[in-house]
């Protein structure tokens, strides 16, 4: 009598289907981690760049470069690296986590009247701002802006983040 060697299809399929519902939950708290990620490495690029402007305010006494409600005078990449680079910041971030350009503005035009307040906004995953007056507090939404103003986070990610 010949002895059969191997697995039953059964067998097999339950191995399967365990594996799949294993990597079923991997992945999705992979793409969560990946998207919490890049919030805080937006968060960390604002910050960096708010440092930079109040190092500046402190010498100049002005920050010529400021605002919120979003401050109405946007300001250009550009116009930031002038004012910044590289006395306050060597490297400016330009875009944020999900490679969505960062938005700047302050709250008089460069070379009127001394700028009081700045503002640095990100749109979020979706790369779409939700408007110019935002409610002080955290968003639990990847879609959500984050606005750095003042040496302070306006609006920031906190908590279980939504898909």
């Amino acid at each position: 009598m010949r002895r059969q060697r191997g697995f039953t299809i059964l067998e097999v399929l339950i191995v399967v289907a365990i594996i799949g519902i294993i990597a079923a939950i991997a992945i999705a708290n992979y793409l969560n981690a990946v998207q919490k990620a890049r919030q805080k490495r937006t968060m960390a690029d604002m910050r960096s760049i708010g440092v930079a402007w109040e190092s500046r305010a402190v010498d100049t006494k002005s920050y010529n470069a400021a605002g919120f409600t979003m401050p109405a005078t946007p300001l250009s990449y550009a116009q930031l690296t002038t004012l910044l680079a590289p006395t306050y910041m060597r490297n400016i971030p330009s875009i944020d986590g999900w490679g969505q350009p960062l938005q700047f503005a302050l709250d008089q035009p460069i070379g009127g009247v001394s700028a009081a307040e700045y503002a640095i906004r990100s749109a979020g995953r979706d790369g779409q701002f939700s408007g110019n007056t935002y409610a002080s507090g955290p968003t639990t939404s990847f879609d959500c802006d984050i606005v750095y103003s003042g040496g302070t986070f306006i609006v920031w990610p906190e908590g279980t983040q939504s898909q």
